[in-house]
């Protein structure tokens, strides 16, 4: 699915969780997307917008997609706006590193988990958490 992320997006309707992973099927994104699949009726009873965001062309997240049985949306973020704009491009590397952003009704960040190692996947448990309070 080829789409655009707009600054407005949920805003005033529903929270958004971006969900920032270095590269399509890499070994940890390929164990980190099934994660939040599995927690992905749980996001949507809080009124949660899930959104995939990696480096990948919109090509490669369709068919990682797939290969996940992910349902959410994959995005592009081919020329890094997104990643450098939040913080967390990898220079070193060119891809973001893994991270879990929660932005509010607001449009304001509401959570944000950023992992100190492309290793570590960030848990589902602490957004849930923050969407408990915003409600």
């Amino acid at each position: 699915m080829q789409a655009t992320v707009s600054p407005e997006i949920g805003r005033g309707r529903k929270n958004v969780l971006l969900v920032f992973y270095p590269l399509a099927f890499s070994p940890v994104c390929s164990h980190q997307l099934p994660m939040i699949q599995r927690d992905l009726d749980r996001f949507h009873a809080r009124s949660t917008e899930v959104l995939g965001i990696s480096v990948d062309s919109h090509y490669a997240n369709e068919a990682f997609a797939r290969h996940l049985l992910v349902t959410f949306p994959l995005l592009s973020d081919f020329h890094r706006k997104a990643a450098r704009d939040n913080g967390v491009l990898l220079p070193e590397h060119l891809y973001s590193g893994r991270a879990l952003f929660l932005i509010d009704r607001e449009g304001k960040i509401a959570y944000r988990d950023v992992s100190p190692t492309l290793g570590e996947i960030p848990r589902n448990e602490p957004v849930l958490e923050a969407l408990a309070r915003l409600a």
